[in-house]
């Protein structure tokens, strides 16, 4: 039995800025085998296995985004476009739904209910022609179509008003062809890995060290909230884990977790570390690129710890695979190499094996999670079988993931009233070495 997995891949725009994500599924091929013996059936089996997983997962990260998804004819009679609202939706079909009578009804009732369409590889045929009255977007293969062919149906599109989308982006040589060309937006293995730029070195959450600073400043401060906070920004708990394994702080025992190194410098100390961070972070507001690399490993914290949940045999903790998650892009926010920035803290040498060389069962792990991200069906189902981890699990550990992820950022970046730090805070007194007052 073919296991399912659904993931999403970020679709940038040319200043590499996401506008959207692609909802991929495991099996998608089977699912427009039709014209292959049994292919009407196993359509069915997969765009009803793939209905069922979004059912249960819509709402958990896949509101509020622009979410381009390929729907069979399948999909399209079972209106599963409905799940989704219309803003956060385009609807994406290919040859198998546009040579289906059927199927295209539906298609041009969505058009009109207003959803966008997005073709797949579309062709200069008369049938795709055709569908220029009804479709917001063209999706080509950079990687199989000629050059003449990308060149006529970028022009017929920029002609018609309709947007570009280059899909299967697996280089730098794709890219800049495509960028060439005149592109909308891009596509592939090689735009996810391709983050906008190397954040500044104080690439923290604004908001989110607005909170830690509140939490700080407490009459009774709330360590498990503390922690919290922390733990959800890679540079944070970077920095808090080398400043309380410095030489001040000199410990029989290094300092491995948040809570410890909030428990090693006290509240006093807490305090003047983060007013010093307040006044070395010159910009009001986060720049995209760090915002981007900040939420990445954040998701890739949460999906490293859910997945201890089932793997076997490892030999570190959860907390530990949260922080290989969460550490494995500070290579990009702090601008060094990683091997550089692993060396200031004292991390377990498992998760520096895996992070810097993919080594060992946390190897494994690490690379188990970067394979869901640019779905590599094949290396997904091999890892997880190394790992013990069962295959049915993954997608629901992963959307679950999606959804602590995406409701936490939208706390983190949302508005709030007004909050004043004591005007005493920076007067006060320095504390004792032990961090107390």
């Amino acid at each position: 039995m073919v296991s399912k997995y659904i993931v999403r891949q970020p679709i940038k725009d040319t200043n590499k800025q996401i506008v959207g994500y692609e909802i991929m599924y495991h099996g998608e091929n089977q699912a427009y085998g039709a014209d292959e013996p049994g292919g009407g059936q196993n359509d069915y089996a997969v765009a009803d296995t793939v209905y069922n997983v979004l059912t249960q997962n819509v709402d958990k990260g896949l509101k509020g985004s622009l979410n381009f998804m390929t729907f069979n004819s399948t999909l399209l009679t079972k209106k599963a476009p409905r799940l989704f609202e219309k803003s956060s939706l385009v609807i994406q079909i290919n040859d198998s739904v546009i040579i289906h009578p059927l199927a295209m009804h539906f298609v041009k009732q969505y058009a009109k209910e207003g959803y966008k369409i997005a073709v797949n590889e579309f062709q200069f045929l008369p049938r795709y022609i055709s569908l220029m009255g009804d479709i917001d977007y063209i999706k080509l293969n950079f990687h199989t179509s000629s050059e003449a062919t990308l060149r006529n149906v970028i022009e017929l599109a920029h002609s018609m008003g309709k947007q570009v989308i280059a899909t299967d982006i697996v280089d730098e040589e794709l890219y800049n062809k495509a960028l060439s060309m005149g592109v909308e937006m891009l596509q592939g293995s090689y735009v996810a890995q391709t983050l906008a730029t190397k954040a500044h070195s104080s690439g923290y959450l604004e908001s989110n060290f607005f909170r830690l600073m509140v939490a700080v400043t407490k009459e009774i401060p709330d360590v498990e909230e503390i922690e919290h906070i922390i733990s959800m920004d890679a540079t944070l708990t970077y920095g808090l884990l080398r400043i309380a394994n410095s030489v001040y702080y000199a410990m029989r025992n290094r300092v491995t977790t948040i809570r410890q190194a909030v428990m090693t410098l006290g509240i006093g100390q807490l305090k003047q570390w983060v007013y010093l961070l307040s006044a070395s972070n010159d910009s009001s507001e986060i720049d995209p690129a760090s915002e981007e690399f900040l939420k990445l490993s954040f998701m890739r914290a949460s999906f490293c710890s859910e997945l201890m949940d089932y793997a076997k045999g490892m030999p570190i903790s959860k907390g530990d695979a949260y922080l290989m998650g969460m550490f494995s892009t500070l290579n990009y926010l702090i601008d060094a190499p990683l091997e550089e920035i692993l060396a200031q803290v004292p991390l377990p040498e498992e998760i520096r094996a895996a992070l810097l060389r993919q080594e060992g069962r946390c190897g494994k792990l690490f690379k188990l999670v970067l394979c869901y991200e640019s779905a590599d069906w094949d290396q997904i189902n091999q890892l997880a079988e190394e790992l013990g981890i069962p295959n049915n699990q993954l997608t629901n550990l992963y959307f679950n993931c999606m959804e602590v992820v995406e409701n936490t950022w939208q706390q983190l970046t949302s508005p709030e009233p007004e909050q004043s730090v004591p005007d005493n805070a920076e007067a006060e007194s320095a504390p004792e070495p032990n961090g107390q007052q």
